[in-house]
This record gives structure tokens, C-alpha cells and sequence, in this order.
């Protein structure tokens, strides 16, 4: 799964490298980004054709949803089932996105508390997770916009640590991914190779949501 990320590249720096257009957000460095908080995300406008920066809460909520008060909002979709579920196949075939990441965040089981560890791309390059984003319009006219992380198996990095990883998308694949292109989106649904991401333990301190500084990404040594 994955369950907290590290946003902190400025909005500037983002936009240069996803190529988007529009105003860019407003929105703080994080280090420690959990679900129901906003990120930004790169999506395809089907009209212009341009890519656009934009804030989405982290869990998504469908636009079908009778009851959004007591609706679930999965912060994951699987790649193996995301096609076909009926929470997720709309927005899999109209409204796919990028999450752009520094770095996540995952944690590994042991007989005792669970071990954290940071993953990020061994080339320095931001991260681009495979997403799904969804607009909830409410009686009042306002729409919320929400979405979601795609997850598969892990690979050879990720296994010792857990079973199940976000899709990490190349920058080749963004065009297909966002509808930009011709393609098969399904096919992009599959762990990076092994040196696309490096990982390293850190404090349980990134447990909790109101530590966010740029120390969470620090190593540190464990027997």
C-alpha cells in the first residue's frame, strides 16, 4: 500500500518538470503528506490539451456517491482490480493522473513496533505515481476533488520491507498514462525495475502526521 509521502519540491519546480500551465497552487513543502490532506497532482484537460497543477485531496470520492458523509474514501486502488471495480473503473478509463512525490513512506512488520522506511528514485528525480482523480459535486454547486494511489506488487526493493508498492511511472509513460496519447494504461500497472528506487530506515518519528520537517527523511542506524 501506500499510506504517507513526502511533497516538497515547490509548485514552480513541479510545473517546469510536468510541464503544466495555469496558475500554480498554493501549498507548503510537506514531508509528511497523510490521507485527507490536499496534494498536487498533473492532469489532462480533454479540451486544451494542456497538463494543469492542481490541489486534491488525498481519498477518493466517487461523483456517483449517494452518501458522501459515510462513503469510504480509499486512498488505494489495486492495479490488479482497478479495470473492472466498480469504485474504480470510471475514473480508471476518463480521469487517470500523476501524483508527483520527493519520496514515501513505508513500514515494515517486525515482533515488535513497525519499522519505517524511506523510498525515493535513486536518479534524484521526483517520483510520479500512477493516479485516479474524481470531481464530487454537492447540492450546493461546490465540487470537491479527490484521489487516489494505485498500488501493485512489490519488487525486489520493496519486498523485504512489504508485499505491495505504488506504481511509479517513467516520464516516457506520462503521455499514455494521462490520455495524451494512444496506449494501453493497463500495461503501465506494474512495479519499477529494481534500480529505479533506493529505500533506507528512518525515526518513527514520520509515525505521526504533525511531524513534518525535512529531518523525517534522515537515515538512521539499527542493529
Amino acid at each position: 500500500m501506500c499510506g504517507r509521502f513526502a511533497s516538497y519540491l515547490p509548485p514552480e519546480a513541479i510545473a517546469r518538470l510536468f510541464r503544466t500551465v495555469k496558475a500554480l497552487p498554493n501549498i507548503k513543502a510537506s514531508w509528511n503528506v497523510a490521507p485527507s490532506r490536499e496534494a498536487m497532482v498533473v492532469r489532462h484537460h480533454p479540451d486544451s490539451g494542456e497538463r494543469h497543477l492542481d490541489l486534491l485531496k488525498w481519498g477518493l470520492l466517487p461523483h456517483w456517491t449517494d452518501d458522501p458523509a459515510k462513503a469510504q474514501r480509499p486512498i488505494n486502488a489495486r492495479a490488479e482490480t482497478v479495470a473492472a471495480s466498480g469504485m474504480f473503473r470510471s475514473a480508471f478509463a476518463q480521469r487517470r493522473c500523476l501524483v508527483p512525490a520527493g519520496a514515501f513512506y513505508e513500514w515494515r512488520k517486525t515482533g515488535g513496533p513497525k519499522v519505517p522506511y524511506a523510498f525515493a528514485r535513486t536518479d534524484g528525480q521526483p517520483i510520479a505515481f500512477a493516479g485516479l482523480w474524481e470531481g464530487f459535486r454537492w447540492p450546493s454547486g461546490e465540487v470537491t476533488r479527490t484521489f487516489c494511489i494505485i498500488t501493485t506488487s512489490a519488487n525486489e526493493v520493496m519486498l523485504p520491507i512489504h508485499d505491495r508498492m505504488p506504481v511509479v511511472l517513467a516520464p516516457e509513460d506520462w503521455p499514455v498514462w494521462l490520455g495524451e496519447t494512444t496506449g494501453n494504461p493497463s500495461a503501465l500497472l506494474h512495479p519499477p525495475a529494481e534500480e529505479v528506487l533506493q529505500c533506507w530506515p528512518i525515526n518513527t518519528r514520520v509515525n505521526s502526521p504533525k511531524n513534518n520537517d525535512a529531518m523525517l527523511l534522515d537515515p538512521v542506524t539499527r542493529s
